[in-house]
């Protein structure tokens, strides 16, 4: 990328701002500062009228903190273009040209310095002597020598080369019987996950983390609607399982005798499943907003993780989550509530996040 297609993007930029507030009014009128709230309108914004979509990321990366001088896709240039009313990115560029000045820079070669040969060089150049031939005797005997040396050698040589070649084999072959042997000792544990209530698999994704002795915590994802299977060869398994829509539950087994395949209950967390029910719901949005204030906390603390190097997290309070979660718009199919606590019936505490649904090129 070169510098003036950075100064042609930070022209788009400005372009898209302006565009936006022609009919929003934002937090912020730079861009550079919108958040949570005013990005959603934006993105709707943007697939209405330009028919696409910019992920979160892409904002924050390209719109937020820019420092390391990037562009995003053609793709994505041409959709913002379309936005701010060209055909493409192409046209977009055409129509608004950048004043440049052009350095030249002159090379100065210097002549090349030729120096002449003088006369009587050159004439040694030329003189050619002829060479004397004579056959040596001695040289002749000591070549024979040689050859009859190097014959004589190459015995010893071949041994050394397989020999060290059976070494090789040797120890590549004890290595392979140890890893194998180790693995004898491993035994292959399958656990299912079920909702206790409704005695159905469950349907979110899992986090079991195991547990072992002087050592770290090692942490596995479970996909919805799949087993956890574990391999191990201590005696002893303990695990902790969570998720948020279900209550975190520690699982210790006694491996001696236990069996190959088991099945887990897991109580499921009530107020997390309508908090998600009521935030995704796109039906009633009076009595949706009605549940959402009967069910969060006025005092709740609201966190929007951020998919971005730079921007982590984000706070918002009730009334700003409530009027997020009631708008109608596609960016709610992508809502994932990642955590939420309760206290005394409410909740006090939820982490969600808006995954990213930009078509991958």
């Amino acid at each position: 990328m070169t510098d003036i297609e950075f100064l042609y993007f930070q022209n788009l930029k400005k372009a898209v701002q302006d565009k936006y507030l022609e009919s929003h009014s934002p937090s912020f009128d730079d861009i550079s500062k919108w958040k949570g709230i005013d990005i959603i309108y934006f993105q709707e914004d943007l697939r209405q009228k330009a028919k696409g979509n910019i992920s979160e990321k892409t904002f924050y990366t390209y719109f937020k903190n820019n420092a390391q001088e990037k562009i995003p896709r053609i793709d994505m240039l041409n959709i913002l273009s379309v936005y701010v009313g060209f055909n493409s990115w192409s046209e977009f560029r055409k129509k608004n040209p950048i004043a440049v000045e052009e350095k030249k820079t002159v090379e100065s070669t210097p002549n090349p310095v030729i120096k002449e040969a003088s006369v009587a060089e050159n004439s040694e150049l030329t003189k050619v002597s002829k060479p004397e031939i004579s056959v040596d005797n001695q040289a002749f005997d000591e070549i024979n020598q040689n050859i009859n040396f190097s014959n004589t050698e190459s015995k010893p040589n071949f041994l050394k080369r397989y020999l060290w070649l059976g070494i090789s084999v040797f120890l590549f072959a004890i290595v392979l019987i140890l890893v194998f042997y180790d693995n004898l000792f491993y035994k292959k544990y399958t656990y299912a996950f079920t909702d206790a209530d409704r005695n159905s698999s469950i349907k979110g994704e899992l986090d079991v983390k195991i547990i072992r002795d002087n050592e770290s915590p090692i942490l596995f994802k479970v996909k919805p609607n799949s087993p956890f299977v574990y391999e191990t060869k201590s005696k002893k398994l303990k695990m902790i399982i969570s998720s948020p829509f279900y209550r975190t539950d520690e699982v210790i087994r006694d491996l001696t005798n236990a069996p190959e395949s088991e099945n887990i209950e897991l109580k499921p967390n009530d107020y997390a499943i309508q908090l998600f029910y009521y935030s995704k719901s796109i039906q009633d949005f009076k009595k949706k907003t009605e549940q959402l204030n009967r069910l969060i906390s006025d005092k709740a603390l609201i966190y929007q993780v951020v998919d971005s190097d730079i921007y982590g997290i984000e706070t918002m309070d009730k009334q700003k989550y409530i009027s997020l979660v009631t708008l109608p718009t596609t960016s709610l199919e992508n809502l994932e509530v990642i955590d939420s606590q309760m206290e005394n019936g409410k909740i006090v505490m939820i982490k969600f996040r808006i995954t990213d649904d930009e078509k991958s090129k």
